[in-house]
C-alpha cells in the first residue's frame, strides 16, 4: 500500500513547509552578518537570475563550515527576488528557492544540533574518503553519495566546495570532475573571501567586526563533458575559483 503524504516534500524526504521555516528563521537571524556588522560585497547577480531551475552546480572555494553556505543562501534569494548585487530588505527569505541543496560530509552535519538543523535544509551528506575525524584515511565513494547529488541536481541547484576543506590552495578533488562528466550541470564558479577573518572556523561565532566580506559569480564554466580530461576539468576547476598554484604565486 502507497503511503500517503500529508505534506509536500523534496526528494530526500524533508517537509518543504519545515525547510521554508528553517530558512526564514535562520535567515533572519544571520542577515546582520553580511549587512550589518559585517558587509557582504556581491558581483554577479544577474547570473544567479539567469540559470535554470535545475541541473546547476555550484563551485567555490571554502573558508568556513557553515557561513559560506548560509551566505549563499542569502545572495542567491536575494538575487532571484530582484536584488542587484544587494541584500537590502530581507523579504527575499518569506518564499525562498527550496531546492537549493549543498554537499557536506556526514562527520560534520551530525556534530551537534545546529549541524543537524542546518542539514535539514538541504545537505547532501557524503562520506569523505581521505578523511575523517582529523586523521588521514583511504576509502571508496559510496555508489549512494554519487546517486544522492544527482538527485538534488536533477531537482534543483546544489553548491559543492572541490577542495573539500577550509584550508586555502588545498588541491581539487578528482571527485568533482567525475561529478561534473556524469551529470553534465551547468557549473557555475564562486570565489568568497573575508570569511575567515569574519568567522571562526564553523561560521557560526563572529570573530571580527567591520570586515569587508566579497562574493564573485563569474559565468558559467564552458565544458566539453564528452572530450575533457579528468585532469583538464580539475584544472578549469581550480583556475576558476582562484584556487590554482599561480594565484598562489602572484600573491607572493
Amino acid at each position: 500500500m502507497a503511503k500517503i503524504k500529508l505534506w509536500k516534500q523534496d526528494p530526500f524526504g524533508h517537509a518543504l513547509w519545515i525547510k521554508k521555516f528553517i530558512i526564514r528563521v535562520l535567515g533572519s537571524l544571520t542577515h546582520r552578518r553580511y549587512r550589518g556588522f559585517n558587509h557582504l560585497q556581491i558581483e554577479g547577480s544577474e547570473i544567479i537570475r539567469s540559470l535554470p531551475e535545475k541541473g546547476v552546480l555550484f563551485i567555490s572555494n571554502h573558508q568556513t563550515y557553515f557561513a559560506d553556505v548560509i551566505a549563499m543562501y542569502h545572495v542567491f534569494n536575494a538575487s532571484l527576488k530582484g536584488r542587484e548585487n544587494s541584500l537590502k530588505n530581507i523579504g527575499y527569505v518569506w518564499r525562498p528557492k527550496l531546492n537549493l541543496y549543498y554537499v557536506a560530509a556526514s562527520e560534520t552535519m551530525h556534530a551537534g544540533l545546529l549541524p543537524r538543523i542546518l542539514s535539514y535544509v538541504g545537505a547532501v551528506q557524503v562520506n569523505r574518503t581521505w578523511r575523517e575525524k582529523g586523521k588521514e584515511i583511504h576509502r571508496e565513494v559510496r555508489p549512494d553519495d554519487i546517486k544522492n547529488i544527482g538527485i538534488a541536481l536533477n531537482d534543483g541547484w546544489l553548491i559543492t566546495f572541490p577542495q573539500g576543506t577550509t584550508s586555502p590552495w588545498k588541491p581539487i578533488r578528482k571527485g568533482t570532475a567525475h561529478l561534473i562528466k556524469t551529470y553534465k550541470p551547468i557549473v557555475v564558479p564562486i570565489v568568497i573571501d573575508g570569511f575567515r577573518r569574519s568567522f571562526d572556523r564553523k561560521g557560526v561565532v563572529v570573530k571580527k567586526k567591520g570586515i569587508q566580506q566579497t562574493m564573485r559569480i563569474k559565468p558559467p564554466l564552458k565544458i566539453d563533458y564528452e572530450r575533457e580530461s579528468i585532469e583538464e576539468i580539475v584544472e578549469k576547476v581550480a583556475l576558476s575559483i582562484e584556487q590554482h598554484p599561480t594565484f598562489l604565486v602572484n600573491k607572493e
